[in-house]
């Protein structure tokens, strides 16, 4: 999950719970100044995300995904001691009513 450049949302929501449970967290980074709707995130900003414990994970989002994408390089090379991520589709594709559903157990 951390190998990966890119993140669905559903997958934001399952590997933030996932990784909290580890004790690590997960930041969704506002790229282009317009917040996502029903969920926190920050604002861009390199010295108040140098903040974070090591080994926070960063998950870059933009309008459509592509340019955070194609800045992941930058990135993580200008924040090492995190992981970085780009959200797939970003704003465009945000759907604001979507939660994780609980699967239904399988009576075996």
């Amino acid at each position: 999950m951390l190998k990966k450049d890119e993140w669905t949302q559903e997958e934001l929501f399952k590997y933030t719970q996932l990784l909290k449970a580890d004790g690590i967290k997960v930041v969704l980074i506002d790229t282009i100044l317009k917040p996502l709707i029903n969920i926190e995130s920050i604002t861009y900003n390199p010295f108040e995300m140098k903040e974070y414990p090591k080994g926070t994970v960063f998950v870059f989002y933009c309008d459509t995904g592509k340019t955070t994408k194609e800045r992941l390089n930058f990135y993580r090379k200008k924040f090492p001691d995190y992981i970085c991520i780009s959200l797939r589709g970003g704003k465009g594709y945000w759907r604001p009513n979507f939660q994780l559903q609980k699967e239904i157990e399988k009576n075996v």
